[in-house]
């Protein structure tokens, strides 16, 4: 069986877990095809075993791809295909000496298999060169599809998590804090011998991340993957909260919060009423502060706001809630997907408005790019 067909038996099967809900992307499939083929021999136990180590993560999805392997890889109509597939698997790993199939040359066998080996190589290489591509490739030049594969490597970033330190202190044992009154204590079993030191050191704490995300008509190329990066952020268990705007302020965190990104995606679209219109950003950022600034979830947070900057409001009122935001905030991060043209200057009213009330500065043009924001979130 020629290379290509067995890859796409193990890819079919990265499908038919994405048909089942679980969120498989590219990586997680070629990850899963290196693992095959590292492994000699290859039976039915070390495929399962490889697909559970590369294509899985979280302890909650085992049970549906328990059901799915036994569903793609049980079917009567694929056994003929497995033996197959196994055979060629254990080729490609066995030692041209050990290679013995009767009335056939081992050199013949063994070159086959580097040509089989090769094949697969260029296979993965192509797929690692498209999505690499597909990182740097401006969101607002995708096609359809490329829409589609884009929001799967969004929904696979890693972010950081922004901490903070805690007042209370915590027992430590890395920490070089001195804590006399548990060393007294913990003496009294020792007869008062303080024979081992205790230590103490602030607590580490997720600190709070706002999402403020421009859904206006200027920003309709890059809505759905920033509304992509914080379904991310939600499904990564950090303190969350996530607000969208065009002429008004809408909180969506609960629409966001479903583990089907598609039903959040559309719950999102009906809830927020101005998708697709005006921009007034200073306006929508005042509601946030008059409404949301005493909430827990947004004095010392990381704020990050989302917007090309065109602003139809007053630039007056988008300066003056930038500094209350920047005074109530502990950081303030803009994204701008214009920002990832060379030839961009923030020469717009409301950007060059806000610009000085602003920390960090980055574009949000591409998948790259919301990986160097989800690195920048904890720093």
């Amino acid at each position: 069986m020629p290379a290509g067909d067995d890859y796409a038996h193990l890819v079919g099967f990265g499908r038919e877990l994405r048909a089942r809900g679980l969120p498989v992307g590219t990586g997680r499939i070629l990850n899963f095809c290196s693992a095959t083929r590292v492994l000699a021999p290859v039976d039915r136990r070390s495929l399962y075993w490889a697909g559970r180590a590369t294509l899985i993560s979280r302890p909650e999805d085992a049970e549906l791809f328990d059901n799915a392997f036994g569903a793609y890889f049980g079917r009567s109509e694929l056994d003929e295909t497995m033996s197959s597939l196994f055979d060629w698997l254990d080729r490609t790993h066995r030692p041209a000496d050990e290679t013995t199939i009767e009335g056939t040359d081992a050199g013949a066998v063994a070159g086959f298999a580097e040509a089989d080996e090769a094949a697969g190589d260029a296979n993965i290489r192509m797929v690692a060169s498209g999505t690499e591509m597909l990182r740097d490739k401006s969101f607002d030049t995708l096609t359809e599809e490329e829409r589609n594969h884009a929001a799967l490597l969004i929904r696979h970033l890693k972010l950081s998590v922004p901490l903070r330190t805690a007042r209370r202190l915590r027992p430590s044992v890395k920490a070089r804090r001195f804590d006399l009154p548990r060393t007294l204590r913990s003496s009294l079993r020792t007869q008062g011998e303080p024979f081992r030191r205790a230590y103490r050191d602030r607590r580490r704490k997720v600190r709070p991340l706002v999402l403020v995300l421009d859904v206006s008509g200027s920003m309709s190329a890059y809505s759905r993957a920033l509304m992509q990066f914080a379904f991310a952020a939600i499904s990564a268990g950090q303190k969350v909260e996530v607000f969208c705007f065009g002429t008004h302020l809408t909180r969506v965190t609960r629409a966001l919060s479903t583990r089907d990104p598609d039903a959040a995606l559309q719950e999102v679209a009906a809830t927020v009423q101005d998708w697709d219109g005006g921009t007034r950003i200073g306006e929508s950022l005042r509601g946030l502060l008059d409404e949301y600034g005493q909430h827990v979830a947004l004095r010392r947070a990381v704020v990050v706001l989302c917007s090309d900057g065109l602003d139809r409001g007053d630039p007056d009122v988008l300066a003056a809630q930038m500094a209350r935001l920047g005074r109530l905030a502990w950081r303030v991060i803009w994204v701008n997907p214009l920002k990832g043209s060379p030839l961009y200057q923030p020469l717009a009213r409301g950007m060059a408005a806000a610009l000085p009330h602003i920390d960090v500065f980055l574009p949000g043009h591409n998948v790259a790019s919301l990986e160097a924001l989800g690195k920048v979130l904890g720093q």
